[in-house]
Formats: structure tokens, C-alpha cells, sequence
């Protein structure tokens, strides 16, 4: 099994450990560029977890 297999197999078994990384990575970018840009952070949080929760 690849890495990548595991990735998504991760992913399916613990949807709400990926919503919390997902979360995670967006505050900190949020934090890096002072929210200049938080609208674009939400939708790209929303796109990953539409593609991880598939």
C-alpha cells in the first residue's frame, strides 16, 4: 500500500481529525498573513474537506 493509499484511508476513517488539521492549517496561515486574506483561506478549507470527505 502507498503512502498516498494510506493518506485516503486516513482520511476516510477519521473525518473529524481531518476537519481539525484542515482548521489548524488555515488558522495558521490566517495568523501568518494577519487575515488579508481569510476569505480565500475559508474557500480553500472548504475545497479540501469537499475533496477529503468524498
Amino acid at each position: 500500500m502507498s503512502m498516498f493509499d494510506k493518506a485516503k484511508q486516513f482520511a476516510a476513517d477519521n473525518p473529524d481529525k481531518v476537519d481539525q488539521g484542515v482548521d489548524k492549517a488555515g488558522d495558521v496561515i490566517d495568523a501568518k498573513t494577519g487575515n488579508k486574506h481569510a476569505e480565500h483561506v475559508d474557500k480553500a478549507q472548504d475545497a479540501a474537506r469537499n475533496h477529503l470527505n468524498k
